[in-house]
């Protein structure tokens, strides 16, 4: 109902879109699940490369439909160019998320051959959550209009904090406070069972370890999304282009998971990258109110340089070790 109630005063075509999206979406999702990785197995890099060339792809022919079909007030140069805005900047956002998942996984020693099936279900919520994450955020700016300025002040906020942060930072996943109630009130496996999320032990049903991890990659999305989310409101308040672009990144990171895990830690200036770009979008959010508008092209423009720079002087220019503290 939700989703009627939001897509019934968009255009005939916008609704076809949602509609070929949705069914891109499930077809892939089944085959991925079903056909393609219905038993464990480990993801080589290789596998990984056409996986993420593949999703890149889709999305991008998708982002090409929005420009040709779309006749929504935003127009087709103007909707493409914030399809890809967001697209883009959820995307980079998610290299973030590849760290702490990857922490995550090797914090709970998970074989590398359950990955695939613990991403699977970790995006597959994050589909789902996020979806509504982006439609009650579009209902309540559609009834209080404000709120646009709060995400400025945020994004502003999480910029500064995300440059002065420690990309080095370790994780706790024991004080993750779900974590913690699911521990507290769910019967808990203590072993492993062959990559089970449920099992039968002394004819009771309990979670496996391998069901923490994924309530944890879950609820670190959706830490993650309130960053993302209201970058792409930033961008554009057309919930259609920004639930499109934000799935399609996502369904992306599991792919480009598998592809930079080894080397993530070698894009360091990413992190300072993406606070530029948060602080940029929040800014001018912030700039409406004296109603002075920055061209979409110009905000696409700023967001593709600041994520080209980052990569390129994080190779041109190697991040330095720590030196090791002398023992006295």
């Amino acid at each position: 109902m939700l989703l009627f109630s939001l897509f019934r005063n968009h255009s005939t075509t916008e609704t076809v879109l949602f509609g070929v999206f949705a069914v891109i979406i499930t077809v892939f999702l089944l085959l991925d699940l079903g056909v393609f990785h219905k038993t464990a197995h480990k993801i080589n890099t290789k596998t990984a490369l056409y996986q993420s060339i593949f999703w890149v792809l889709v999305s991008t022919a998708f982002g090409y439909a929005v420009y040709l079909f779309d006749d929504s007030a935003d127009g087709g140069a103007d909707a493409l160019l914030e399809y890809f805005s967001a697209y883009l900047t959820e995307y980079a956002l998610s290299v973030d998320n590849i760290f702490v998942i990857l922490l995550i996984l090797k914090y709970f020693t998970v074989q590398e051959e359950y990955y695939h099936k613990v991403l699977f279900w970790g995006i597959l919520g994050a589909v789902l959550f996020r979806g509504v994450f982006i439609f009650v955020g579009a209902y309540l700016i559609g009834q209080f209009h404000w709120i646009l300025y709060v995400f400025g002040v945020f994004l502003i906020y999480s910029g500064i904090k995300i440059y002065f942060e420690d990309s080095d930072e370790k994780i706790d996943p024991e004080k993750n406070p779900i974590m913690r109630l699911s521990r507290a009130y769910l019967p808990i496996s203590k072993d492993a069972q062959g990559g089970q999320f449920m099992v039968t032990e002394n004819d009771k049903f309990k979670f496996t370890p391998l069901f923490l991890v994924v309530i944890l990659i879950e609820t670190t999305d959706l830490i993650f999304a309130v960053d993302s989310i209201p970058a792409a409101f930033a961008i554009t308040q057309n919930e259609f282009l920004i639930y499109t672009s934000n799935i399609f990144a996502v369904l992306g990171l599991r792919a480009m998971f598998f592809l930079l895990a080894g080397i993530i830690d070698k894009f360091y200036l990413l992190q300072k990258g993406l606070s530029v770009i948060l602080f940029f979008i929040g800014a001018k959010m912030l700039l409406e109110i004296i109603h002075f508008e920055i061209p979409v092209v110009l905000s696409f423009l700023v967001i593709i340089i600041t994520l080209t720079l980052a990569v390129v002087f994080s190779v041109l220019i190697p991040k330095k070790d720590k030196p090791s503290e002398e023992l006295n």
